[in-house]
């Protein structure tokens, strides 16, 4: 099912090549485009159906009628989790929990049941990223 709901999102992530970062015990400090996202734009993301950020989450998102529940509400995510924790819980929620239903967004190695449209390639482009964690940084109730 979420292979299926994967092939469906808008603008598959161009680029092929993942720009470098490090981890941080449970984070990645530094952004992956080396700025700021923008959370206008990170909002907008989340709340596309096709993104599947809330197939799965739920939140403050009063126009969005069918909302996630098998994974945490994102309300309050900017004040559980710091942007260097958002932002590797995108990247490879794997690190975290190697049991995780949360699609890598941004890892190309080690992944089973890639589409063909899909491998080789990140799901979220470093830049969607980033938008996303700007937006979820201002959750803060």
């Amino acid at each position: 099912m979420i292979a299926g709901v994967l092939l469906a999102l808008p603008g598959l992530a161009a680029a092929t090549e993942l720009r470098g970062y490090s981890v941080d015990g449970d984070a990645i400090p530094q952004s992956l485009t080396g700025r700021a996202g923008d959370a206008t734009r990170g909002r907008a993301l989340v709340v596309e159906r096709s993104s599947t950020c809330i197939l799965c989450h739920s939140g403050p998102f009063p126009e969005q009628k069918f909302q996630g529940d098998l994974a945490p509400d994102l309300s309050g995510s900017g004040r559980r989790w710091s942007e260097g924790q958002l932002r590797l819980r995108l990247v490879d929620a794997s690190r975290l929990n190697a049991e995780t239903i949360m699609p890598s967004y941004y890892r190309l190695d080690g992944l089973q049941r890639v589409g063909a449209v899909w491998r080789d390639k990140p799901i979220l482009s470093a830049e969607q990223i980033e938008d996303i964690v700007a937006y979820l940084v201002t959750l803060r109730e």
